[in-house]
């Protein structure tokens, strides 16, 4: 599923606002700061993401061109994100809760325009900085299939090719025991 590009959300049923409330959930038991439909076995444009959290890594949003407040904007729910990078690219480190204890620094954008639809089916427009626009950036990629370690330099990915070997290995039996014979 993790490799599954989402189908575009076309609007905000009873079922999507379901799925939102129980990403919200799983999100903030995981600690994580963001999570996407496909993590959590539906494959659609839909994630969300808090940052409020994350004291250590500051983050920038802007609304209309003026800063504006990321506590009151948070937690987000974003659908349907369309992405454009506002910076130039910058190096920083990145987990994903579908890789536990796997973290490496990845290059992208220091800050992006972004363009999609709320938990209520409005259009939202906003340019995000530092961990909140790294975490938009993150789960815009998993609404298309692709994932963190997809980004990471050869020499990164070398390092950690014993790990992710063994995630690989572990989720291949796992789905061989789920699959009816």
């Amino acid at each position: 599923m993790l490799r599954q590009k989402g189908a575009r959300v076309g609007k905000v049923t009873p079922a999507i606002s379901q799925l939102i409330a129980d990403m919200l959930e799983t999100m903030h038991a995981a600690a994580g700061v963001g999570l996407a439909a496909q993590q959590v076995g539906q494959a659609l444009q839909l994630t969300v993401i808090d940052v409020r959290a994350a004291k250590d890594r500051p983050s920038t949003l802007e609304r209309l061109g003026q800063p504006a407040d990321i506590a009151a904007f948070m937690p987000l729910v974003l659908m349907n994100p369309e992405i454009t990078p506002a910076a130039q690219p910058v190096s920083g480190p990145e987990g994903c809760l579908s890789f536990p204890e796997i973290y490496a620094d990845i290059t992208r954008p220091e800050s992006v325009d972004v363009v999609g639809m709320n938990e209520k089916g409005e259009r939202i427009e906003f340019r995000c900085g530092g961990l909140l626009g790294r975490a938009v950036q993150h789960e815009a990629d998993h609404l298309h299939g692709i994932l963190f370690i997809d980004r990471m330099s050869a020499a990164t990915k070398k390092e950690l090719k014993r790990q992710l070997d063994e995630m690989h290995a572990e989720t291949k039996a796992a789905l061989k025991k789920e699959q009816p014979r």
